[in-house]
């Protein structure tokens, strides 16, 4: 049985945003949910080190340490390089769950760093279209053809 793609895709959500309790209930469902195969045990002792290397998050020779998961490009390139390992012959299963785990988490590092740029964006063009709408408001036509109405005269005559 493969791995939960759920449960996963809600841990790495979860480490990412550092609320390391509620990933460690889910990594506990993971371990739950899944067949005890050599692809199964390194994929999940992957997961065990992400959870780890992000609490910790000071050891400088930690590769989450080192690595910048704010460039889109730097985690595809990570990514591919762990799928390329996760494909390889020549690794075991053990090592191929293992680099399969770390693959997943940079997608998801990658799908969540595009779309806070999408959340970003948007909030970028709609602020100016809102100021725009305020501009037509105050240039409106009805208050341009509307004049102030001017003093009235008054004319005063004298009763015979």
């Amino acid at each position: 049985m493969p791995m939960p793609r759920v449960l996963v895709t809600r841990f790495f959500q979860l480490v990412t945003e550092r609320h390391f309790a509620e990933a460690d209930r889910t990594l506990q469902r993971i371990k739950i949910k899944t067949h005890n195969t050599e692809w199964n045990t390194g994929y999940f002792k992957a997961l065990q080190g992400i959870i780890l290397a992000q609490k910790s998050n000071n050891d400088q020779y930690a590769f989450l340490s080192n690595m910048n998961s704010n460039e889109t490009n730097e985690l595809q390139r990570h990514r591919r390089e762990f799928l390329n390992q996760a494909k390889s012959k020549l690794q075991a299963d053990y090592d191929r769950g293992f680099f399969s785990a770390w693959a997943d988490y940079m997608r998801v590092l990658v799908k969540t760093l595009k779309d806070a740029e999408r959340k970003s964006a948007a909030k970028r063009t709609k602020q100016p279209a809102s100021s725009k709408q305020e501009k037509k408001v105050k240039k409106s036509p009805q208050q341009v053809t509307r004049k102030k109405p001017s003093p009235k005269k008054v004319v005063q005559t004298q009763l015979g």
